[in-house]
């Protein structure tokens, strides 16, 4: 009867009734009565079914039987990064592919010799030196777009491949402590030389799939905030922090926005000024704005050869400016993003150098150049007291861009400003600018055979000379390894003169060393011949320019003259004069002078003085400066009496600038000169009474210092000499030499400026 009457209950109950249940049992049915009651239930009233998916068996990263002498430690095992079975597919850039037909030659001799088995080890040499030399040429003259292109190159080494290279032991710590743990960025602490640092790196893919995987290179709010976790962990434990750049900017998209990406970047810029810890940041592809500088406020910051930092992209700028992205290559020079561009705003702090090709050609190398680097910028932070590492890290970026108008400019900063865009002729090849000057010479060759003169591009020639003559000796300076040594001895110049100071001896001791040291070490430098070359170029057309200037003025003279002698001959008095004279020579038939009689002689005297006279006063009132010379004595032969004293006074004018000139190298008067070289460049064009005063007092005192010098030499003893026999002569002949005209002749009188 139970058992009825529960089934009767169980039958006019909904489901829902059913499965309300208690303690004891369903709607107070005890769970006994259930128990033993069969449920008249259709099966089609409801049904229970579970179906199991299938899952891949997760791989562990761990392998068996680990190998306990791997390379960075046995916790290496667990980091999923391991190379790739497939070697990266060789990638040829746009300036590249003239280097292919090079390598195409080499591999078509190869694949013959092999054929063939004859030997072709000399065309193969042949070759590869044209290959190594063309690769040279390439590499070391690249544009700023090139560097771009090079930094993103697909098969360029990432942040694991270089720390996996460099250090001894290094285990990858994982998340945020918020939930996600993002793959763009990786943390480690790791080991380099014993010396323990925690690394924090902007990690891209190294084919497409690991792209996807490590976002390229992108992080988004949650790797920058597992990077100031490790940054803080570092702090706290006092690791040194070493943080890799290489991403094109941080993630964009709608999540991140959402998350806070702003507000992540912002927080790590704020944290990072307050790391007690030496921090040193390392571009080692692109670093796009603020998505790079997120991790690389450090107290240094080092650029791979080839690596960019940038606040946007070439294409990016270039599409804002000029509405085009095909305006990269122009954008990418005047953002100044390349490494080198970079030290010289003192935004970067070094550059360490990549292999010719880039780094992929040989990562290894670049690994090592990286490792040298941290470790010579650690041993120099490692000094520094908490206090200095945080005021070094301040200061460091309080210097960029210090720039305001109105405000002078620190002579430092100065020297590194770019004067004036002056548009730079195309470099061309020493065999091309040897054949363009030898065109010129014979320009100016048939110039003197023919009446009529061509035009000529001496001035052009002459700049590109300089030009190139400039850049030859940058060049030898840096390949002799004085570079720097001339760049801080150019600042500290620069400062002596922006104090007002006179350069001081020890200073002037510095620059004659510096350039006995240059010219010593000048015939060592590779290009030592190609700049000889120019310099002796230059030199020649030099000093054809100077000829061709003279002639001109020459040229212009003697028309002058001409012109303004022809006017004083068509003067009615003075053609009547002339004329008369003329009658009376021929009247008289003399032959020579000596067979007219003294009035003769003197009405010549007497119409060559007036005749001077008045082309005296013409050539003055054009502008010229005119000194009438007096007549020459005649002696009873009617030579004149000064000829034979000519060759002993050019001697002792040659003695005294001799003489002069070893006085002015010596070490009294040589500084005095600087002095005054100083003192007229501060002055400028319009000195005040102060600056005039000293530069009459420096010019006073080099006078004095050489007249002293000259007066106690032999030269005073051979001038008086000089000057009696002449007196002598002039006793005998009327209108010789006085002595004050000898000294004129001689230079005695000569005035230093």
């Amino acid at each position: 009867m139970a058992s009825s009457s529960a089934a009767a209950s169980l039958a006019g109950g909904s489901a829902s009734d059913l499965l309300r249940g208690s303690t004891s049992g369903f709607s107070g049915v005890p769970l006994r009565t259930l128990g033993r009651a069969r449920l008249p239930l259709k099966q089609r009233d409801f049904s229970v079914s579970c179906k199991m998916r299938k899952v891949k068996k997760h791989e562990h990263p761990w392998p068996d039987n680990p190998d306990p002498n791997v390379k960075g430690g046995v916790l290496s095992h667990l980091s999923p990064f391991k190379p790739l079975k497939e070697k990266p597919k060789p990638v040829t850039l746009d300036f590249e592919k003239p280097l292919i037909a090079l390598q195409k030659k080499i591999i078509d001799v190869r694949k013959m010799a092999n054929e063939t088995g004859l030997d072709f080890s000399d065309q193969i040499l042949s070759l590869e030196t044209k290959y190594q030399q063309a690769l040279k040429d390439l590499y070391t003259h690249l544009t700023p777009i090139q560097r771009v292109n090079i930094a993103r190159h697909p098969n360029r080494p990432t942040f694991l491949d270089h720390i996996y290279n460099i250090t001894d032991k290094f285990v990858e710590l994982h998340g945020d402590r918020a939930g996600y743990d993002d793959p763009a960025i990786v943390t480690g602490i790791g080991t380099i030389d014993g010396r323990r640092y925690m690394f924090i790196g902007q990690q891209k893919g190294r084919n497409t799939k690991e792209n996807i995987q490590r976002n390229f290179g992108m992080p988004t709010p949650h790797g920058y905030r597992k990077a100031l976790r490790l940054m803080e962990y570092a702090d706290h434990h006092g690791f040194p922090i070493v943080t890799f750049i290489d991403t094109p900017g941080a993630y964009a998209d709608l999540k991140s926005e959402e998350l806070g990406q702003g507000e992540a970047i912002a927080h790590n810029l704020r944290s990072m000024f307050g790391l007690k810890v030496p921090v040193i940041s390392i571009v080692i592809g692109e670093g796009g704005s603020g998505g790079a500088l997120a991790i690389g406020c450090g107290n240094k910051l080092l650029m791979l050869e080839n690596a960019v930092f940038y606040v946007a992209s070439p294409e990016a700028c270039a599409a804002i400016l000029w509405k085009s992205a095909k305006a990269a290559p122009k954008a990418a020079e005047k953002l100044r993003i390349t490494a080198s561009e970079l030290c010289r705003l003192e935004i970067a702090d070094g550059v360490i150098p990549e292999p010719l090709g880039g780094a992929h050609a040989d990562p290894s190398w670049t690994s090592q150049q990286i490792k040298k680097a941290v470790n010579e910028a650690m041993d120099e932070l490692t000094k520094m007291n908490t206090e200095e590492l945080l005021r070094h890290r301040m200061l460091k970026f309080r210097k960029i861009g210090g720039f305001q108008e109105g405000i002078p400019v620190e002579p430092k900063k100065k020297i590194n400003m770019k004067k004036k865009d002056i548009p730079i002729a195309n470099k061309i090849s020493d065999a091309e600018l040897e054949v363009e000057v030898e065109k010129l010479k014979q320009q100016i060759l048939d110039s003197k055979e023919s009446s009529v003169e061509p035009r000529l591009d001496l001035d052009d020639m002459i700049k590109q000379l300089q030009i190139e003559v400039d850049q030859e000796y940058s060049e030898a300076v840096n390949a002799i390894g004085l570079s720097d040594r001339m760049s801080k001895l150019k600042e500290e110049v620069v400062k002596a003169n922006t104090d007002n100071q006179f350069i001081d001896p020890l200073l002037k001791s510095k620059i004659e060393k510096l350039k006995e040291e240059f010219d010593q070490k000048l015939s060592t430098a590779p290009n030592f011949g190609r700049l000889e070359n120019k310099v002796n170029m230059l030199k020649e057309l030099s000093k054809v320019k100077r000829l061709q200037d003279q002639n001109k003025r020459t040229s212009a003279l003697e028309q002058e003259l001409k012109t303004k002698f022809d006017g004083i001959m068509k003067n009615p008095r003075i053609k009547e004069k002339y004329e008369a004279l003329k009658s009376e020579i021929q009247a008289a038939g003399a032959s020579s002078s000596r067979d007219l009689d003294d009035d003769l002689k003197q009405k010549i005297v007497e119409f060559n003085k007036e005749f001077d006279s008045l082309l005296a006063e013409s050539l003055k009132s054009a502008g010229m400066e005119v000194k009438i010379a007096p007549a020459r004595p005649r002696d009873s032969s009617g030579e004149s009496a000064e000829l034979g004293y000519e060759s002993k006074i050019e001697e002792l004018r040659e003695g005294i600038s001799k003489e002069i000139e070893k006085l002015a190298n010596s070490s009294n008067i040589k500084s005095k000169i600087e002095l005054l070289k100083l003192e007229v460049a501060k002055a400028g064009e319009t000195p005040d009474t102060e600056s005039k005063n000293r530069i009459a007092a420096l010019v006073q005192q080099i006078k004095q210092s050489l007249e002293e010098a000259v007066d106690s030499s032999s030269l005073k003893e051979e001038y008086e000499n000089l000057v009696s026999k002449i007196s002598s002569r002039d006793s005998e002949v009327e209108d010789g030499l006085t002595n004050d005209q000898l000294r004129e002749k001689v230079g005695a009188n000569r005035s230093f400026s």
